[in-house]
């Protein structure tokens, strides 16, 4: 399973490289804003410390505005992964990334059914927040298990990211489950 370092730090990301547990980063809008830190330029940053994925989010909500934000966003680094909603507009526009070989991220997937039409879309990753889930009353880690199942039924290539873990016990589970990858917290 893969380490992707959920952070908008670059030097957060370094210390992590440092210890060789770093795969990727995940770099969330709010976490940057938190931060005081500029948004696109988090995500460069992250992206010439990081050899792996780098998602960056598109803030739009509409196909148009998410395309071309999409665009500029992987003009920001090599491995870039845009990062859309999972929505009937994330997908519509994953499917127009996916023809233009740019890889996507639909982030904010609650079941394993809204998974398989994120796969089918041509999604490289799905990611389930099982945080979320796990705090709407549901058990985040049994929507990641069925989509685990559901993926290795069809011979999906679309890899799970288990996103906005609120406990080792989600990364541990994760791992024991199949999922490829873990969006980790500093």
């Amino acid at each position: 399973m893969r380490f992707f370092l959920d952070t908008a730090d670059a030097e957060e990301a370094r210390r992590v490289k440092e210890w060789g547990l770093l795969d990727g980063a995940v770099v969330k809008p709010d976490a940057a804003a938190a931060a005081g830190r500029d948004y696109r330029k988090a995500v460069s940053e992250l992206s010439q410390v990081c050899d792996g994925p780098v998602f960056a989010a598109v803030a739009a909500g509409e196909p148009k505005g998410m395309y071309k934000e999409a665009r500029e966003l992987v003009k920001l680094g090599k491995a870039v992964v845009v990062r859309l909603p999972m929505t009937r507009e994330g997908l519509r526009v994953v499917r127009l990334l996916n023809d233009e070989q740019i890889a996507a991220d639909v982030h904010l997937v609650h079941t394993p059914l809204q998974a398989l039409l994120a796969a089918r879309a041509g999604a490289a990753y799905a990611s389930t927040p099982v945080g979320t889930i796990d705090g709407g009353g549901q058990v985040g880690m049994d929507v990641v298990d069925g989509i685990v199942r559901v993926y290795d039924n069809y011979g999906l290539q679309t890899q799970i990211v288990v996103d906005a873990m609120q406990s080792p016990v989600h990364a541990l589970d994760a791992a024991a489950m199949g999922a490829d990858a873990a969006a980790i917290p500093f």
